[in-house]
């Protein structure tokens, strides 16, 4: 009897929770909406940053801003009693450099705030103890902030990780996303005259368009699931010339990282091998490096089931076809897991586009705003009411792990 009163309440909680985010959702929506019409790149969102620093902060939670040595990162915790789980909230809210906020991360931050001050609110007289913690990662586009954080000892003060994303492909869950690592690459060799004495140069050009070749032969002879990009991201120079210098871009993704790992190392052969056969030197610089994420079953299943509880539009299974965040990093410390709400346009626009940063401000991405804002406050009140479901999450986390954590 005493289990079922226990059930019953947190039901009713859950359903307070939602109540609570309808409540702020002229506040949360004009948030996103002011974060839409004001799109900043990496390590640049000062406005973002601030606006949901100060809504938190007036919202009741202790507020530390510039953490980790990054100027846009912030933390806000409110803490109810002593002990009990502490539950991490962690949103994104950086733009992509002449396209806007095409993968929805306006949103992110409302949303997330909006779930923690709804649970803050709702459980203000509950017998258990809790923590909220929200956490705002900037540059997860471009330089992965999120592993930034990691390495300054950001994220070691929640048990659980939760985050929301907008999505064109169904209110859903990721099972697996691609570990990726990225790298710069300068051939360095000797300039001359491309027409009167090529024999006198060392071609820098040469060596970057054979590492490119070498990586094609390579194809071949890696996992199925694994992705080699490049490019040359800036200008060569003029075509009469033997070029000294050339500096190619590539990524390499695999949803394995051991097996990532090992792509790499013939990599770094191919690239010794490019500046063996044009008598250049190189360099090789590493520009990020995302992991894989770690999938824990029961967190994910908490999510969906308070996705289908709040009706959250156009349920679907697990995301199998993914790409790369720095969220994966979180994931090998800490069990995680990101709820994507269905946020397709009036128009179907493919993320990252300018297509779909001009229905920032549509009705679908408005009720994905609030439906992941009541699935994070919903799924937040079950980990605070019954333990069990953490200590289940736990042990899966550690089995996946290998029994580190």
């Amino acid at each position: 009897m005493e289990n079922l009163r226990e059930i019953n309440a947190n039901k009713a909680n859950k359903e307070k929770t939602g109540a609570r985010v309808d409540a702020l959702a002229p506040e949360l929506l004009a948030l996103a909406d002011r974060i839409c019409d004001h799109p900043e790149v990496g390590f640049e969102e000062q406005l973002a940053s601030a606006w949901l620093c100060d809504f938190l902060s007036a919202h009741g939670f202790a507020v530390e801003r510039g953490v980790a040595g990054l100027e846009t990162a912030f933390r806000a915790s409110y803490a109810h009693g002593q002990g009990g789980p502490s539950i991490g909230l962690l949103c994104e809210y950086d733009a992509l450099a002449g396209i806007g906020h095409g993968c929805g991360h306006h949103l992110q931050g409302p949303c997330v705030c909006g779930a923690a001050v709804a649970v803050k609110d709702t459980l203000a007289a509950a017998n258990e103890p809790y923590r909220l913690v929200v956490y705002g990662t900037p540059a997860e586009e471009t330089a992965g902030g999120k592993v930034l954080m990691l390495e300054r000892g950001c994220f070691q003060d929640i048990d659980v990780a939760l985050m929301m994303h907008a999505s064109g492909s169904g209110t859903a869950v990721d099972d697996k996303t691609l570990a990726m690592s990225a790298f710069e690459v300068t051939f360095t060799g000797k300039s001359a005259h491309a027409a009167i004495a090529p024999h006198a140069g060392r071609s820098a050009l040469d060596a970057l368009l054979l590492s490119f070749s070498g990586v094609e032969f390579l194809r071949e002879h890696v996992p199925s699931d694994v992705r080699m990009h490049y490019t040359i991201p800036c200008d060569t120079g003029p075509v009469n010339v033997v070029h000294a210098e050339a500096v190619g871009a590539f990524a390499l993704r695999s949803y394995d990282r051991a097996a990532l790992d090992a792509v790499i190392e013939r990599f770094e052969k191919i690239i010794h091998g490019a500046s063996l056969m044009t008598e250049t030197t190189y360099a090789i610089r590493k520009k990020g490096s995302y992991d894989n994420t770690i999938c824990v079953h029961r967190l994910r299943e908490l999510l969906m089931e308070n996705a289908r509880a709040v009706g959250a539009p156009d349920i679907r299974g697990p995301r199998d076809k993914t790409g790369s965040t720095d969220f994966g990093n979180v994931t090998y410390r800490i069990p995680g897991a990101c709820m994507r709400v269905a946020s397709d346009g009036p128009v179907p626009a493919p993320g990252h586009s300018k297509e779909a940063a001009a229905q920032g401000k549509s009705d679908e991405n408005h009720a994905a705003l609030i439906y992941g804002a009541k699935i994070l406050a919903a799924s937040a009140c079950d980990l605070i009411a019954d333990p069990w479901i953490l200590e289940e999450i736990r042990a899966e986390f550690r089995a996946a792990k290998g029994g580190d954590r």
